[in-house]
């Protein structure tokens, strides 16, 4: 049986973050080198890790994130090795260089402590999508894990004039840099009989890219996890 299995034993660590897998997620901790991950994301550790939901630090940059009480942040801390997963999503390891990522926060796995980030409201949707959409911008040098439901695609932001167009609810993240505007449409459903149909795009356009996954996410943004 052990040799059966051996293919899915750790492999030998060569990144703060690294994929085990599709859908699961990597982390060497280490004493100073703390974690913030999303609640529950926990699926297995490897030496002293401990947890801290809800920190103090989160609960007031998370303030609007919440549709419950606390924020869906948990923070790590310790040495060994930690697994983190999101009911099986695919997950997206991403190291920024001294860059910034506006992630939606359905999304988010997990990120380094040290990053600067917080939550945005995403400028010029309000009219569109009734209250607007939150996201969490992250920034500086260091690991973000995203999660996608699904084989995500990464297409340019648009270039000059052209536009890239994207469904809100199939959006995981962009480059905060680009321009976002809402567009209104119809959904296909409208021709046949479900619902009203009315619908709208988030238009992105200037230098940068934006990350789509293959399904949308119904669920509601910047969602609480229990």
């Amino acid at each position: 049986m052990n040799q059966q299995l051996a293919g899915f034993a750790p492999t030998p660590v060569v990144a703060r973050m690294e994929n085990h897998g599709r859908t699961m997620l990597k982390v060497a901790m280490a004493t100073g080198q703390d974690l913030y991950a999303r609640t529950g994301s926990m699926v297995a550790y490897e030496g002293f890790v401990q947890y801290e939901p809800n920190p103090p630090a989160v609960r007031q940059i998370a303030a609007q994130w919440v549709t419950g009480e606390g924020a869906p942040i948990m923070k790590c801390s310790g040495d060994g090795l930690l697994y983190l997963a999101d009911y099986g999503a695919d997950v997206v390891v991403i190291n920024l260089n001294n860059d910034s990522l506006s992630v939606n926060g359905t999304n988010v796995l997990a990120f380094d402590a040290h990053l600067q980030w917080g939550v945005e409201k995403v400028k010029g949707l309000a009219k569109f999508a009734g209250q607007g959409l939150w996201n969490v911008e992250i920034a500086g040098t260091g690991w973000v894990a995203l999660t996608s439901r699904g084989t995500p695609i990464v297409v340019d932001g648009g270039r000059g004039e052209d536009e890239t167009y994207v469904d809100p609810d199939a959006l995981v993240a962009w480059s905060p840099n680009l321009k976002v505007k809402g567009k209104r449409s119809f959904k296909a459903s409208s021709l046949i009989g479900r619902g009203s149909g009315e619908a709208y795009q988030m238009a992105f356009s200037g230098q940068g890219i934006v990350v789509v996954q293959p399904s949308e996410d119904s669920t509601d943004r910047l969602r609480i996890r229990h």
